[in-house]
């Protein structure tokens, strides 16, 4: 499975400083942060982008993210299973609002430390996750070193 590169960060590029953490004061609401460096800049920004966990859930049961992943873990040994399982939910996040911070990155971003907020971009969001479907999956076993060797039918 190709990982696709989001169009909107060829001038911009973005690491995972750290995250999902939870947002302090809304329980509710989880973060990840990314280093975000545009190529004319002198330095790059930290951008805290947040997301609800009813959103984060949400997206998860639309994508089918369990039964798309459950076939791959079943080759795995049974006593290793519950750590992979165990960074699912983090590397989903992850996967989640880096589509998220791409919405922004679309429609600019300037050179400051910043926070996109939960309920930003919500509907868009939304579209553009089912849009990047197979990106978020293949995130998420990238991260797990569980590339298979050929696309499950239910991702196709």
């Amino acid at each position: 499975m190709a990982r696709e590169s989001p169009p909107a960060s060829s001038s911009h590029r973005v690491t995972l400083f750290f995250g999902p953490e939870p947002v302090e004061g809304e329980p509710d609401t989880q973060a990840c942060v990314f280093n975000v460096k545009k190529r004319s800049w002198k330095a790059g920004v930290q951008v805290s982008v947040e997301i609800g966990t009813d959103q984060l859930s949400a997206i998860r049961q639309r994508l089918r993210l369990a039964e798309r992943l459950a076939r791959i873990f079943l080759t795995l040994p049974p006593d290793e299973r519950p750590t992979y399982e165990g960074r699912l939910g983090d590397l989903f996040a992850q996967a989640v609002t880096r589509c998220k911070l791409d919405l922004r990155l679309q429609s600019g971003l300037s050179q400051e430390n910043q926070r996109i907020q939960a309920d930003e971009l919500v509907p868009e969001l939304d579209q553009a996750v089912n849009v990047r479907t197979e990106y978020v999956v293949a995130y998420v076993l990238t991260e797990l070193d569980l590339v298979p060797s050929r696309p499950s039918p239910s991702s196709l």
